[in-house]
């Protein structure tokens, strides 16, 4: 731009000096040509037999003169000077030349008027612009070609490195060809850190797996021998009311244990996502397992689902549980005598699942964490410890779902999924 800039301030002068050179060239030729003719024909073609000789064109543009000179012999001169022609004064750039012809010399003099000169200035500096601009364009496409072949192996590494890539990284790519030392250090970089992550990402499956069966064995030894003293305890009712409540306690560490086993298992992509998956038929079965639990609280459930909807690339029991958890939180804190609805919508690339219940809702101040691990929940009598809506939270990201919350306090909630139809 600085250049341009530059170019377009300087170029009335450059098409100004440009034509007065031209014009300087013109005069020469002109003078050549006079000189011809009067070695060819003699000094009187022009003469005839007059002392001087002048002749303008029409409007006076341009003159030639001849006429008798001192002995001096100067070089040739071109200046700007003034001339008067029928009494006008006119300026013109102006030849002088000084010949000799039989011992006689002469100043032959070849003028243009400098009107005529800076007449052709602005439609130069015109096609002067629009060939810079043609240039400009020109240039900037082929920078743009030059530029994206010269960072075309750095687009390849962006998309086969990072943009197309699936943690954990199972394939092992193909080096990028490139000849360039900075995009090959690129390169062998990423592989290096993707293949230590592999790394650290294998350690910590193995660590989890490993612990949590090493954690549920001691816990199935505990479960097993107090049940073993709940028979031996048989007549003693206080013995066995603590042990009851030790076995509860027990079977709420079984299944956080279980419970955090599953998520890890979905945040390390250990499970495929190859299964059709029609929410209809879905709903229809999960309510199914909890039919009883309607009955206790004596809800009423509806599902306006369309028959015709298949998600597909899912998992299915990963989207069992999913919206098994939802429906059986929408059970655990709805009010007697309450609803449920279930119902969808089609969008142009998405589908949503929305979950609505009439319970007792979640404060403004709640909705951010309630996806939180570990979040205690004390509503009234209902008591629960945040991994059912973590679970969920996890498995949506696992499909890259998104649930959007909509709830107020006392008045109920609503979960909506969005599923990506692309």
């Amino acid at each position: 731009m600085a250049v341009v800039i530059l170019f377009v301030l300087v170029l009335p002068f450059l098409v100004e000096d440009i034509a007065y050179k031209y014009n300087d060239f013109y005069l020469r030729e002109q003078k050549k040509k006079v000189l011809q003719v009067i070695r060819q024909n003699g000094i009187d073609a022009y003469l005839q037999g007059e002392e001087n000789y002048g002749s303008y064109t029409m409007l006076k543009e341009e003159y030639i003169s001849l006429e008798p000179a001192g002995k001096v012999m100067i070089p040739d001169t071109i200046a700007t000077v003034q001339r008067v022609v029928e009494g006008d004064t006119l300026t013109y750039r102006v030849l002088s030349h000084v010949l000799t012809d039989h011992q006689r010399p002469f100043m032959l003099e070849v003028g243009k008027k400098t009107a005529t000169i800076s007449q052709y200035n602005r439609p130069l500096q015109r096609v002067a612009l629009y060939v810079l601009g043609g240039l400009i364009i020109i240039t900037i496409l082929i920078d743009l070609i030059f530029t994206r072949l010269l960072l075309k192996p750095l687009g390849v590494i962006i998309s086969t490195r990072l943009l197309n890539r699936r943690f954990p990284f199972r394939e092992q790519a193909s080096p990028v060809k490139t000849s360039t030392t900075d995009f090959k250090y690129l390169d062998d970089s990423l592989v290096e850190l993707m293949t230590k992550i592999n790394e650290a990402f294998e350690k910590e499956r193995e660590f989890t797996t490993n612990a949590s069966h090493e954690l549920m064995t001691p816990v199935s030894i505990l479960q097993t021998k107090m049940e073993n003293l709940l028979v031996d305890l048989e007549p003693y009712e206080e013995p066995q009311k603590k042990i009851l409540g030790m076995m509860k306690t027990l079977n709420r560490l079984k299944k956080i244990v279980h419970s955090l086993l599953l998520i890890s298992r979905i945040e390390n992509d250990q499970f495929p996502k190859n299964d059709d998956v029609s929410p209809r038929l879905l709903v229809a079965s999960i309510m199914e397992e909890l039919e009883h639990r309607l009955e206790e609280k004596q809800l009423h459930f509806s599902a306006r689902l369309s028959p015709e909807q298949v998600l597909h690339h899912l998992n299915y029991d990963l989207i069992f549980q999913l919206v098994y958890n939802l429906l059986h939180n929408a059970i655990k804190y709805n009010r007697n005598n309450g609803s449920i609805i279930v119902n969808d919508e089609l969008l142009p690339a998405t589908y949503r699942l929305i979950i609505t219940d009439t319970g007792i809702g979640i404060g403004p101040q709640e909705i951010d964490t309630i996806f939180h691990r570990f979040r205690k929940v004390q509503k009234g009598t209902v008591e629960g410890y945040g991994l059912g809506l973590s679970i969920a939270r996890t498995i949506a990201q696992y499909h890259n779902i998104q649930i959007n919350v909509e709830a107020m306090e006392g008045k109920g909630s609503a979960f909506i999924l969005n599923f990506p139809l692309n």
